[in-house]
């Protein structure tokens, strides 16, 4: 159930081609170098293009497998111009992530469902991805759909999430549930899902604890949370969220493999892009994790996050920067 787009192509091109302008110039200006003075594709572009995708933060396996992609063109095409090669990088990469289960998105969407229980998000991630500023835009996204939507504040280990999401609370006019420092985050889940069930809810999210991703016993407290909701809507969550800091490049990727080997991760949020030159890390995650990407955040703004468009990406990705 596709349930929105507030915001024109054109504008949401802007938006995407802004946030990422650090990381095409990198990657274009890097493009440029590897074939200059080169008329064609050759084994030299080859491995200039090979270096240029892996210190853009695309990843090795990534990286190889684009490699091959192209090599397997050239040898088919006979003749591929260097002048070519941002459009086959463009094509090759697109079908490369069709492959990996990140098709187009046509705005923020979600399944249709049966019954009147709230769709239910649980969102996981280490402190500072920027989880909770995340959700404070999701809440916002979805009430301007016209969605009744309830936050939860489970992250009681820290006073600055409880006290940040309640002012995306404020801000964006959704309620807030939360307890006192140091309670059960379980607990505020159930009294959150009730409350939403109660009040005729469309929409619930969940801020968790910022975890460590090598911490088991953190990890475990997750599974307990989704074991309470259920009690309250039996089929809860409906997706686990995991957010992660586009700007750590590698980093991001190591903590996405991890917490996806912890829980049932179902999709991922990328931040923090308009500030950094290592969006390629997008590609390479896309690609490898067989989650997909949903969300990218391009901004500090509610708008600048944008669901994940493929084509769109890889567009602005390899065309000249804004």
């Amino acid at each position: 159930m596709g349930f929105f787009n507030l915001f024109s192509k054109k504008e949401k091109k802007e938006v995407l081609d802004a946030g990422l302008q650090r990381t095409k110039t990198s990657v274009l200006d890097k493009l440029t170098r590897a074939v200059a003075g080169k008329s064609k594709v050759d084994d030299d572009v080859l491995d200039n293009l090979e270096e240029v995708l892996v210190t853009s933060d695309v990843g090795v396996e990534t990286t190889v497998e684009i490699i091959r992609r192209i090599e397997e063109r050239v040898a088919r095409d006979k003749y591929v111009g260097a002048s070519e090669l941002n459009r086959l990088l463009k094509e090759e990469i697109e079908s490369l992530l069709t492959e990996s289960g990140n098709d187009d998105s046509e705005g923020f969407s979600l399944p249709e469902r049966q019954g009147t229980a709230p769709y239910v998000i649980m969102v996981v991630g280490v402190n500072g991805v920027g989880k909770t500023t995340t959700i404070g835009k999701l809440a916002w996204q979805f009430k301007q759909a016209g969605k009744k939507v309830y936050l939860g504040a489970a992250d009681t280990f820290r006073a600055a999430a409880v006290e940040q999401l309640c002012i995306w609370g404020d801000r964006v006019g959704v309620p807030v549930v939360k307890q006192q420092m140091g309670s059960d985050p379980a607990s505020v889940a159930y009294d959150t899902l009730s409350s939403a069930v109660a009040n005729g809810a469309d929409i619930v999210l969940i801020d968790t604890a910022g975890r460590l991703h090598n911490k088991v016993g953190l990890m475990n407290e997750l599974t307990k949370i989704k074991n309470v909701m259920k009690k309250v809507v039996p089929d809860a969550p409906h997706e686990i969220l995991l957010v992660l800091d586009g700007s750590t490049g590698q980093n991001a990727f190591e903590q996405a493999k991890q917490f996806i080997k912890a829980t049932d991760v179902t999709a991922l949020a990328i931040t923090k892009l308009d500030g950094t030159a290592k969006g390629g890390v997008v590609l390479g995650i896309s690609h490898q994790l067989g989650v997909p990407v949903k969300y990218i955040g391009l901004g500090e703004q509610p708008t600048d996050l944008q669901p994940f468009d493929r084509k769109a990406f890889v567009e602005s990705l390899f065309s000249d920067p804004v």
